[in-house]
């Protein structure tokens, strides 16, 4: 089988995300996506991430109305930090007969030479990376070197949503509404996410 796996931290999941997964899906014959929350980003940055189990929550809640589309705790289930090169490995052993594909961002990709044996994640799956409409992918060798041959672009639906500005709408007590599902909105209210409150851990992470 072909298998998507598209990793993130989902805080929250949007329709950005979906989007993608679903453009990914379509352009490689993908027989499913898997969405995978990681427990803890390895790459810091400057905001408190949501607890794990609330964020994989919300992926189920986003996803589930896609028969081709699933949520995993493969990387909840594993110490921290999460690594893709771990998950794919991990994947790989579990469903060998699988022909693996990694699902990310553009601006992710550009970043690869700082991931984990980034290498030997290519060697275990192809590399997807959803772009926006106009997204100049024109200084991706220059970036990655010899790397680049081993990423397939894909142009995305041109969603301009994020989980910062969600976040942030959210704190600011504004409309998230046709941002995301109306299952992830009715969550993040429900749990008073976003707000400083129940819900937010303290650990530093990544979107």
């Amino acid at each position: 089988m072909r298998l998507g796996v598209m990793g993130g931290t989902f805080d929250p999941v949007h329709y950005g995300h979906l989007v993608a997964a679903e453009e990914a899906r379509a352009q490689f014959g993908l027989e499913l996506v898997m969405f995978v929350p990681c427990r803890e980003p390895p790459h810091h940055k400057d905001y408190r991430v949501t607890d794990a189990e609330h964020r994989y929550a919300m992926t189920i809640a986003a996803t589930c109305t896609n028969p081709r589309f699933t949520a995993s705790r493969v990387e909840l289930e594993r110490p921290p930090p999460s690594y893709t090169i771990d998950t794919m490995r991990q994947l790989h052993a579990q469903i060998p007969a699988a022909e693996l594909f990694f699902i990310t961002g553009a601006d992710a990709v550009r970043e690869l030479l700082t991931w984990r044996e980034p290498r030997e994640l290519l060697a275990l799956c192809r590399l997807i990376a959803v772009t926006r409409p106009g997204y100049d992918l024109a200084g991706l060798e220059r970036d990655l070197g010899d790397l680049a041959r081993a990423v397939h672009p894909v142009e995305g639906a041109g969603v301009n949503v994020s989980s910062t500005h969600i976040r942030e709408r959210v704190a600011r007590g504004r409309s998230i509404k046709y941002l995301t599902p109306p299952a992830v909105e009715s969550y993040i209210a429900k749990h008073g996410l976003y707000r400083g409150g129940e819900g937010e851990s303290k650990q530093k992470g990544g979107d």
